[in-house]
C-alpha cells in the first residue's frame, strides 16, 4: 500500500456525503427544456445536466479527463486515477450506453464526443454500484475515412508535467479499426500531517509527510467493430496501462509517551510499478419480429502491482539508521459473462431483464523488516469473490405520466484467508435492489418527478486484502480485510419550472466506509485505515438555476446539506447545514475565441463525527481554433492557490486534527491537431464486468 494512494483516498473521503439525487432515463417523457442562446450548452431535465461539448468552448480540451473536470459536481483525483461525483462517490462510466473505465476514458478523443449527461439514482438496468452515471454520448454519421489526432499538453504545478497523446479511427465499410497510444511524464507532489492524542496512554504526537512521485506511465488500446449486418454486430476491444513510480517522502515528528519525548526525520523511497490490461467481446442482435434485442457478452481483467519501501529514522538530530523495508505484491483476475433481453410493447411499455456473472481472485503478498524492532514478518492474503446479479424492469406511460419499476437481486460470496492459517472471512449474502420512479407533468412548463432507489458501494479488491505503510515509527496506515459494503436508501422529489429546478432528498447509509484508529499498545502504533461506521443520514435541498443572453451562459448550482454520521467508537459533535455551489460561465467572441470561467466550492462542514473546512476553487480558460483543424487551450486552475484540506475526529478514543494538500493549482498550454474526418463512428464496446471499477 502506496502512502500517496491512501493520502489521495483520504481526500475525495473528505468531501460531503451529499443525499442522493433523482432518477433520470432515457425513456422520460419529459420536454427537455434547454437553455437558450448561441448554441445550448447546458440541457436540464428533472434536475439533471447534458452537456453540449460538440459546440461548446470544452471541445478545445485536450483530453477527456479534464474536460469532464470542469463539469458540475465531478471531481477527478489529483493523480487522473478516480471519478468522483460530488455526495455519490464513484460513479458508473457509459460510452454510446456502454460501460467503461478510466483507460477508456484516457483512450477516447474529446473530438469524438457529442455530449456528456450526469444522471443521478439510475434504475435497475443499470448496475446497483450505480448511485450516479455519467453517461458520454459520441459524433454519428454516415461517412467512411480515418482520423488521426494528436494531443500535447505541457502543464505545470510544483514541477512540470507532459501529456503526449496519439488517437486513431479507420472506418471502411462495415468495420471499424480504433487504436491510441498516450505517454505521460508526471511529477506530483503530495503532503499531509496530523497531530492526534491518545489520553487514556498518555500520548501526544504530530506528524508532517511530504513527498514527489516521478512517475512515467503508457496508456494504450486497440479494437475492432463489425456489423454482420443489419440486426447483428460484434465488437472485441483490449486496452491497458503500465506505470512507473520513483517515490521520495520525508516526515518530521514530534512524539510524547509518557514523559519520553522524541523529534523524529524519517526519508523514505519507494519505487512501484502497476499493469493493468481489461479486454472484452460483445455480440448484438435484433430481434425485429418481436421488437426485442439481445446482447451477451464476456470480460476478462488483470491488475498487477509490485512496490518496495525502505525508510531511516533519525531521533532527535543523531544519525540515520535503517528503520523498515516493505514489499509488497497484489495481483487481481476477474473474468464475468453478461447478458441484457428488451422487449417493447405496442402500448408503448418496455421490459428489461438480465443477468451477470463474475469471479474474482486476489493475492497479496506482504514482506516487512522491523531494523529497529529486530523482526521479520511474511505473510500471504488470498481473497475470492463470486458476484451472480439477475434484474427485471417494466416501464410505460400512462394518462401522460411516466412510471418505472424494477428491482435486481444480487448474490455475494467472498471467502478470505492468510496461507497456512484458518478461513478469517467467509460471507454469503443476498440483496435486492428496488428502483422507481413517477413523473407527472403538471402542465406545459412545470413536471414533478418522483424517485426511490437502493444501492450498494463495494470496497475495492485492495482494500480488502493486506497491506501497511509507515509513516513514521508509531503512525501506519493500512488496509482492512473486513470491511463491508455499504447499502444506501433514498428518496427524492425534484420540481422542475422550464430551465429551473429544486430537488429535496433524504437518504440513510450502513455500514458507511471511512477512516478510523486502531491503537496497538504493545509496539505503541497507532494504525489509520477504513472501517465501517454505523450509518450516515442526510437531507439535500438543491437549486439549479442557469442563465443565458447573448453571448454569456452562465450554470449555477447551489446544494443546501444537513449531513450526520454515527458510530459508536466515536464522539458524535455538532451536526449544522453547510453548502455545496458551482457556477460556470462562458463567454463566446468572435473569431473562434472563447473563455470560460469555474468557482466552487464548500462552505464548513460538521458531520457528527467529522468536522471540515470551507473550500473554494477558480479556474480560467480561454480557447482559440485556427484552421478549423488546429486549436489552442491556455489553462489556470485553483487561482487563488487553495489547496487545504482539513479534517477533525474522534473514533477509538484518539483524538486527531488532520490537515491534507493538494497539487492543484496548475498552469497549462493544450495544443491538438486533428488529421483526416471520420464523419460516422459505429465502434462501440459494453463492458461486461460490473465490478471492474474496483480492480486496484
Amino acid at each position: 500500500m502506496k502512502i500517496r494512494l491512501v493520502v489521495l483516498t483520504l481526500l475525495l473521503a473528505s468531501y460531503p456525503s451529499f443525499a442522493q439525487k433523482t432518477e433520470n432515463d432515457t425513456l422520460n417523457q419529459m420536454e427537455e427544456v434547454v437553455i437558450e442562446g448561441n448554441t445550448k450548452t447546458f440541457i436540464y431535465k428533472n434536475g439533471n445536466v447534458k452537456i453540449d461539448i460538440a459546440n461548446s468552448i470544452h471541445k478545445t480540451v485536450s483530453n477527456t479527463l479534464d474536460l469532464l473536470a470542469r463539469l458540475p459536481k465531478i471531481q477527478i483525483s489529483p493523480d487522473r486515477e478516480k471519478i468522483t461525483v460530488i455526495g455519490k462517490g464513484t460513479p458508473l462510466v457509459y460510452i454510446d450506453n456502454q460501460k467503461v473505465e478510466m483507460n477508456d476514458l484516457n483512450a477516447l478523443s474529446v473530438e469524438d464526443i457529442k455530449t456528456i449527461e450526469i444522471i443521478d439514482n439510475p434504475s435497475s438496468k443499470y448496475e446497483a454500484e450505480g448511485r450516479s452515471v455519467i453517461l458520454i454520448t459520441r459524433k454519428r454519421n454516415k461517412k467512411e475515412g480515418y482520423q488521426l489526432t494528436f494531443l500535447e499538453t505541457a502543464a505545470f504545478k510544483k514541477k512540470f508535467n507532459n501529456y503526449l497523446g496519439l488517437n486513431s479511427s479507420f472506418k471502411l465499410s462495415k468495420t471499424e479499426f480504433k487504436a491510441n497510444f498516450n505517454y505521460n511524464r508526471l511529477n506530483p507532489w503530495e503532503s499531509n500531517g496530523s497531530d492526534y492524542k491518545i489520553p487514556a496512554n498518555n500520548i501526544q504526537s504530530d506528524y508532517r509527510v511530504a513527498g514527489y512521485t516521478n512517475r512515467d506511465k503508457y496508456v494504450y488500446g486497440v479494437g475492432v467493430y463489425h456489423k454482420i449486418n443489419e440486426e447483428e454486430d460484434f465488437s472485441f476491444t483490449a486496452n491497458g496501462t503500465s506505470k512507473n513510480d520513483d517515490f521520495d517522502f520525508s516526515t518530521k515528528t514530534n512524539s510524547k509517551i509518557g514523559e519520553e519525548q522524541n523529534r523524529i526525520r524519517t526519508l523514505g523511497k519507494s519505487k512501484e510499478h502497476e499493469n493493468f490490461i481489461n479486454s472484452f467481446l460483445n455480440y448484438n442482435k435484433k430481434i425485429t419480429s418481436w421488437e426485442a434485442s439481445l446482447f451477451a457478452g464476456l470480460q476478462y481483467s488483470n491488475y498487477n502491482s509490485e512496490s518496495f519501501t525502505s525508510a531511516l529514522n533519525n531521533y532527535n538530530e543523531t544519525s540515520y539508521e535503517p528503520f523498515q523495508q516493505t514489499q509488497d505484491g497484489f495481483n487481481v483476475n476477474v473474468f464475468s459473462g453478461r447478458i441484457d433481453f428488451e422487449k417493447k410493447f405496442k402500448n408503448e411499455m418496455k421490459w428489461e431483464t438480465g443477468a451477470q456473472y463474475s469471479s474474482a481472485i486476489a493475492h497479496t503478498d506482504l514482506d516487512i523488516k522491523n531494523f529497529e524492532q529486530d523482526l521479520a514478518s511474511n505473510s500471504k492474503y488470498q481473497l475470492k469473490e463470486k458476484n451472480t446479479a439477475a434484474y427485471a424492469q417494466l416501464s410505460g406511460t400512462l394518462m401522460k405520466i411516466f412510471w418505472m419499476a424494477g428491482v435486481r437481486a444480487e448474490n455475494t460470496k467472498i471467502f478470505g484467508r492468510y496461507e497456512g492459517e484458518p478461513v478469517s472471512v467467509d460471507k454469503n449474502y443476498t440483496t435486492l435492489f428496488p428502483k422507481a420512479q413517477l413523473s407527472i407533468p403538471i402542465d406545459s412548463t412545470k413536471t414533478l418527478n418522483l424517485n426511490y432507489g437502493r444501492s450498494i458501494s463495494r470496497p475495492d479488491y485492495s482494500s480488502t486484502s493486506q497491506g501497511l505503510t509507515y509513516i513514521n515509527p508509531y503512525f501506519a496506515f493500512a488496509t482492512n480485510i473486513n470491511l463491508n459494503p455499504s447499502i444506501t436508501s433514498e428518496i427524492a422529489a425534484t420540481l422542475q419550472y422550464r430551465d429551473k429546478s429544486v430537488k429535496l432528498s433524504y437518504y440513510k447509509n450502513s455500514n458507511v466506509i471511512n477512516y478510523g484508529f486502531l491503537y496497538n499498545e504493545s509496539q505503541n502504533l497507532l494504525i489509520y485505515r477504513p472501517q465501517n461506521f454505523e450509518k450516515e443520514t442526510g437531507y439535500n435541498l438543491e437549486f439549479m438555476l442557469p442563465f443565458s443572453s447573448n453571448f454569456w451562459s452562465s450554470t449555477n448550482i447551489v446544494s443546501f446539506i444537513l449531513n450526520k454520521i454515527e458510530d459508536s467508537s466515536a464522539v458524535i459533535g455538532d451536526t449544522k447545514p453547510y453548502a455545496y455551489y458551482y457556477s460556470n460561465h462562458v463567454f463566446k467572441l468572435k473569431n473562434e475565441l472563447q473563455f470560460s470561467l469555474t468557482g466552487w466550492g464548500l462552505t464548513s462542514r460538521n458531520e457528527g463525527v467529522f468536522q471540515r473546512n470551507s473550500y473554494f476553487q477558480l479556474d480560467f480558460a480561454a480557447s482559440k481554433t485556427f484552421f478549423k483543424n488546429l486549436s489552442c487551450t491556455v489553462n489556470y486552475n485553483n487561482v487563488f492557490r487553495n489547496r487545504t484540506f482539513t479534517e477533525n475526529f474522534e473514533v477509538s478514543n484518539v483524538r486527531s486534527n488532520a490537515i491534507f494538500f493538494v497539487d492543484n493549482c496548475e498552469f497549462s498550454i493544450a495544443i491538438r491537431y486533428t488529421l483526416g474526418k471520420i464523419k460516422d463512428s459505429i465502434y462501440k464496446e459494453k463492458e461486461v464486468n460490473e465490478n471492474s471499477g474496483r480492480i486496484k
